[in-house]
C-alpha cells in the first residue's frame, strides 16, 4: 500500500458517491479554490532511503468558501421542523436523506420566490446548488467540516474553539485552517445538534460535558465543555489494511525491524505497542494483525472499535470482535449497571470461542489484568498503551494493574508480566515547522526501539534487553538478539544473519554504546 498523493485539484474526487442524490459539481465551498500551491516542494530526509514532499505554503481551505453559515443554520433549523422524527435514529437512512433533499428543494424554491417578490434579485444555479449541499451537510453529516471528512488525505481534525482547527494528514503533514464557526457558541450549539440526531441520541450541555460518537464512516468523533473552551477531535481511521512492508515504505520501520516482527507474530510472541497518543500505536497493531496467519481465528477487546479488523476483506477468516459498554442507568442484582461489560467479562466470553489469537486495545487502568490473563494463554497477544519509553511502560502496566484491587500486588504484577509479555515495541513521533508562520509542519512517526521483557532478580523482578535502539531522527537500529526467544523467531523466519549484520555496522560505524 503506498501513500495517497497530493492532488493538485480535488473536484475529482468522488465525494458522496452512492450516498446521496447529487445536484451537479460542488460550488462554493468546494469550487472554492481548494488547489494546492505552485510551489516548489520542501523536501524533507526521513530516513536513509526515504523523503517526503512537503509543502511550503499552506493550501487555500475548503472551509474557506464564503457560504453564508447564519443562512446555513436557519435553513437546518427548517429542515428539522419539517422532517420530525426522521432527524436520527432512523434505520432506513437512505430514505431519510432523500426526504431532507426534497425538503430542502421545497425550502429553496419557496425562498427564492420569496426574494424574487421582494427584490428581484435571486441566487445563481451555482449559489443555490452550494446553499443545498451546504444545509445537506449542517443536517446529515458535519457542516463546515464534511469537506475535511471528504478529502481522503485527512487523519486527524483537531479543533480548541470556533477559530484554531490543526489537520492531520495522510503524509505527516499539520495545517492550520479557518475558523469552523463563528463563535464558540455556535459550535457547542451544532455539536449539540449532531449528537442529538445520533442513531443513539444523546446530550451534549454543561450538565453532560463529554461527547463520543461513531460518525457514519466509522471516524470518531469526541468533544468536550470541560476544557478553557470547546473542543472537538475526530480521528478518521483512514488506514485500515497496513502492513509491515507499507510501513517499511513510509518510513515506520526498517527492512530489519519488519522482519523481526514477522517473526515475532508468527512464533507467537506477545507485544505490547507503547508511544505517546497520536504516535501511530493502532496502525501498527493493524499491521502486526496482517501478519497472523489467514485461517487463525483473532478475538479484539476494545473500549471503542479502532482496529477494524472484520472490515478488511480476506485478511482474516474469522474475527470475534468485542466492545465495552457503559451500561444503562438501572441496576442489575449484584448491583453493577444492566448491561455493562468489561474488557474482563468480555475476555471471559471469549475463551469459548476458540480463539487463535486475543488482542486487548488499548491498557489504561484495571485492564491490564485482563491483558495479563489473555497473555498468560500463550496465544500470541497484541496490547497497547501510553509509556514514553519501553521500560516505563512495563511500569505503567504495573500500576494499571493494581488498581484491579488490594489483592493485587506490585510484585505479583511484576512476575505475571515478566512472565507473560515477550516485547514492548514504542512508537516515536515528531514534529517539524516547516513555513516561517507556523501554520505548516510535518510530523513523523516511527518506532524507536524495541525491548525484550524477561524475568529479572528481586526487587524489581523484571530485565529488560535493548533489541532495536534508539537513534536521531529514524527508526531504531538492531542491537542485542533477544537470547530467550532467538531460536523461536529463527524458526519462524527471521533472517538472524541481517540483524547481526546491523547490529555490527551499527558499532563499526561510531553508533556503539
Amino acid at each position: 500500500m503506498s501513500e495517497p498523493e497530493h492532488e493538485d485539484d480535488l473536484l475529482g474526487l468522488p465525494m458522496f458517491e452512492g450516498q446521496r442524490p447529487t445536484l451537479g459539481r460542488r460550488p462554493g465551498r468546494v469550487r472554492g479554490g481548494f488547489r494546492a500551491p505552485e510551489e516548489p516542494l520542501l523536501v524533507i530526509p526521513v530516513a536513509a532511503s526515504r523523503v517526503v514532499p512537503i509543502r511550503r505554503e499552506l493550501p487555500s481551505s475548503p472551509l474557506a468558501d464564503g457560504v453564508d453559515w447564519a443562512e446555513v443554520a436557519r435553513f437546518r433549523g427548517e429542515v428539522a421542523k419539517r422532517l420530525p422524527g426522521r432527524v436520527g435514529g432512523v434505520a432506513d437512512r437512505q430514505g431519510e436523506e432523500a426526504a431532507g433533499w426534497s425538503v430542502i428543494r421545497q425550502l429553496l424554491d419557496e425562498d427564492t420566490a420569496a426574494s424574487l417578490a421582494r427584490s428581484g434579485e435571486i441566487r445563481t444555479t451555482e449559489e443555490q446548488e452550494g446553499l443545498a449541499q451546504a444545509i445537506f451537510d449542517s443536517v446529515f453529516r458535519l457542516g463546515r467540516l464534511q469537506p475535511l471528512l471528504d478529502d481522503p488525505r485527512v487523519e486527524n481534525i483537531l479543533v480548541y474553539g470556533c477559530d484554531r482547527v490543526v489537520v492531520e494528514y495522510a503524509d505527516g503533514s499539520m495545517r492550520q485552517l479557518p475558523p469552523v464557526a463563528d463563535s464558540d457558541a455556535e459550535l457547542v450549539e451544532f455539536i449539540a445538534f449532531v449528537a442529538s440526531r445520533a442513531d443513539n441520541p444523546r446530550s451534549f450541555t454543561p450538565a453532560h460535558p463529554s461527547l463520543n460518537l461513531t460518525l457514519q464512516d466509522g471516524s470518531r468523533l469526541a468533544a468536550s465543555l470541560e476544557t478553557g473552551r470547546v473542543s472537538l477531535v475526530i480521528r478518521r481511521h483512514r488506514i485500515r489494511q497496513v502492513t509491515l512492508a507499507d510501513l517499511v515504505e513510509w518510513g515506520t520501520l526498517s527492512e530489519v525491524m519488519a522482519d523481526f516482527l514477522r517473526a515475532a507474530i508468527r512464533a507467537r510472541k506477545s507485544i505490547l505497542v507503547s508511544g505517546a497518543q497520536g504516535a501511530g500505536k493502532t496502525t501498527l497493531v493493524r499491521a502486526l494483525c496482517a501478519a497472523i496467519a489467514r485461517m487463525e481465528i483473532v478475538a479484539t477487546f476494545e473500549s471503542e472499535r479502532e482496529l477494524f479488523l472484520p472490515d478488511i476483506d480476506g485478511q482474516h477468516a474469522v474475527v470475534f470482535d468485542w466492545e465495552m459498554r457503559a451500561g444503562s442507568g438501572e441496576r442489575a442484582e449484584d448491583g453493577s449497571l444492566a448491561g455493562r461489560r468489561t474488557t474482563g467479562s468480555q475476555v471471559t466470553s471469549s475463551f469459548r470461542f476458540r480463539a487463535d489469537r486475543q488482542i486487548v486495545g488499548e491498557v489504561l487502568g484495571a485492564e491490564a489484568m485482563d491483558m495479563i490473563k489473555v497473555m498468560e494463554s500463550g496465544t500470541g497477544s497484541i496490547s497497547t498503551t501510553h509509556a514514553a519509553n519501553a521500560r516505563l511502560a512495563v511500569h505503567k502496566l504495573i500500576t494499571c494493574a493494581m488498581e484491579a484491587g488490594p489483592h493485587v500486588s506490585h510484585d505479583l504484577v511484576a512476575a505475571k508480566l515478566a512472565a507473560t509479555l515477550d516485547l514492548v515495541v514504542q512508537m516515536h513521533s515528531e514534529i517539524t515547522p516547516i513555513d516561517d508562520f507556523g501554520q505548516v509542519a510535518h510530523k513523523r512517526r516511527f518506532v524507536s526501539e524495541i525491548v525484550e521483557v524477561t524475568p529479572g532478580e528481586w526487587p524489581a523482578g523484571i530485565s529488560f534487553t535493548t533489541v532495536f535502539r534508539r537513534v536521531p531522527g529514524q527508526p531504531g537500529v538492531a542491537d542485542t538478539r533477544p537470547d530467550s526467544i532467538w531460536d523461536d523467531l529463527v524458526a519462524a523466519g527471521l533472517d538472524g544473519a541481517a540483524f547481526e549484520r546491523e547490529a555490527a555496522d551499527y558499532r563499526t560505524t561510531g553508533g556503539g554504546r
